[in-house]
């Protein structure tokens, strides 16, 4: 190994570093615990590694456990075994001028890193500082920023606090009428078995007429959630959102990229951390391709009969920027349209307000939605919540794309 991970070995301090590594990808939000900073130290003692490269993977092996933590892990390694008189340097090359659209991710991604390795990591780590509680609370600009700010472009800390609130959303109390009858004194049908042994209990001298109505719950909700790479930054707010709902109602989630998934049990788990660990794990093709068509077509001919029984709201969040469009995309939206009772597009494209539907598998996806919001923002995760207990409103649909 070169540079500081050189030093650090010939100084005897390589296990103290790689202690700091762990605790600052904590830090950026990875799961590093105690275990896996002593199984990288005993890794790297045992393995004797050399070369810059198989100390990089040999980390990575221990550290990294999710798909999307790889961008995060990637950074956060050159940026810490670096000689640390080039921190500042860092620090001023990172700082955001002028990001172009398609950089915003990768930016977001070295903030949050920056965030973990400077904030109290970097030079001043021999010197613990006191704690000091404050209690802040937000005042109300800040708190409109955040309602309204891209998950995207969101800091670690951010994140944890958009979570925090996804959790505590109060989803919607519509009801919807079942073919299954419970008594109510109020319902229109005679329940004459009910009659009877009220009448027993009077000896006969008094019968109480007993009524039956239609039992009302929660509509169940089905949700396919793509997790292909574009849709990565959004993924885990909206599987998140869905972990919430399901404290109230039936919930079933599919995700879908290449292929797909059913993760329903997974993300049932009570505890939301442990629910999208399981689900993380379950997903063989996170931040890959798209193909929506045939995710689809296995929805229907595989699942649809089981989890649309009972006429469900269907959540479809997927920017539809389809790899493969033919002619088999419309098709299977309609077949998909006609098995539940409401249809809700969460497209995070929708955030641009010049956005028009001219990809090939947008246009041919959106004549079968009831619905399209977008969902990139707690504000619009709020709005989703009031638009499920509403009425049905197609005004949310975009404009046909121009020519």
């Amino acid at each position: 190994m070169n540079t500081a991970s050189a030093t650090a070995a010939e100084d005897g301090r390589l296990a103290e570093n790689i202690a700091w590594f762990g605790r600052a990808l904590r830090a950026a939000g990875l799961k590093v615990g105690p275990g896996r900073i002593l199984d990288a130290v005993a890794a790297v003692e045992m393995a004797g590694v050399g070369a810059r490269e198989d100390f990089y993977w040999t980390l990575h092996a221990l550290f990294v456990s999710r798909h999307e933590d790889s961008v995060v892990f990637d950074q956060a390694f050159r940026l810490f075994w670096r000689h640390r008189a080039h921190q500042e340097r860092l620090i001023a090359m990172l700082s955001p001028v002028a990001v172009p659209q398609r950089e915003q991710k990768r930016e977001s991604v070295l903030r949050r890193v920056e965030e973990a390795l400077f904030a109290g990591v970097g030079t001043e780590r021999q010197v613990e500082k006191p704690r000091v509680e404050v209690e802040a609370r937000l005042s109300a600009s800040v708190e409109d920023v955040l309602r309204t700010k891209d998950f995207a472009q969101m800091s670690a800390a951010e994140l944890a606090e958009a979570r925090r609130r996804i959790a505590q959303l109060r989803m919607p109390d519509d009801y919807a009428r079942t073919r299954r009858l419970i008594p109510d004194p109020k319902g229109r049908r005679l329940d004459l078995r009910a009659s009877l042994r009220a009448a027993v209990a009077t000896g006969g001298d008094l019968v109480l007429l007993k009524h039956r109505g239609p039992k009302e719950k929660p509509p169940p909700v089905v949700a396919l959630v793509d997790i292909s790479g574009s849709m990565a930054d959004y993924s885990r707010h909206i599987l998140s959102f869905l972990h919430a709902l399901g404290g109230r109602r039936k919930v079933s989630v599919f995700l879908f990229g290449t292929r797909l998934t059913n993760v329903t049990r997974q993300l049932a788990r009570r505890d939301p951390d442990a629910a999208l660990a399981a689900v993380s794990a379950s997903a063989r093709d996170w931040a890959g391709g798209t193909r929506i068509a045939a995710s689809l077509r296995a929805f229907n001919v595989e699942w649809s009969r089981r989890v649309t029984a009972q006429n469900p709201v269907v959540l479809l969040f997927t920017d539809g920027l389809e790899r493969e469009v033919d002619d088999t995309l419309p098709g299977e939206m309609a077949r998909l349209k006609r098995s539940c009772r409401r249809l809700v597009w969460l497209n995070p494209l929708l955030r641009y307000e010049g956005f028009e539907p001219k990809a090939q598998g947008v246009a041919a996806m959106l004549p079968q939605v009831d619905e399209m919001r977008p969902v990139h923002d707690l504000k619009s995760l709020e709005s989703l919540v009031a638009a499920l207990s509403g009425p049905l409103s197609r005004r949310s649909l975009p404009p046909p794309a121009r020519r």
